[in-house]
């Protein structure tokens, strides 16, 4: 009995499927930039939450305004997107 409950939960945790920790990277002008995680705004389809990591190097988690073509930083400054930077990935991606 205790083998059979044993041979149960080892076959029911090996099913279990495990989170996807992809992430998706791009080479841009000498540059890896890779999106590690993204969530679209429900009221404004236009911006994006994301953490990016550039050349190795995670970022916190920023708004991305595709519309005015900004990033608002965790600290509230904005800053405009660079070329072929993490941002127009994002929103050239991400378009419909």
């Amino acid at each position: 009995m205790k083998l059979i409950a044993l041979l149960l939960s080892l076959t029911l945790w090996l099913a279990a499927p495990l989170p996807a920790l992809a992430a998706f990277c791009r080479d841009s002008h000498n540059h890896s930039i890779c999106i590690l995680s993204i969530k679209r705004s429900a009221k404004n389809y236009w911006e994006y939450r994301a953490s990016v990591s550039i050349d190795g190097v995670k970022r916190p988690v920023e708004l991305y305004n595709c519309r005015d073509r900004i990033r608002v930083r965790p600290d509230g400054t904005f800053v405009w997107f660079d070329d072929h930077g993490a941002g127009e990935l994002i929103c050239s991606f991400f378009q419909k």
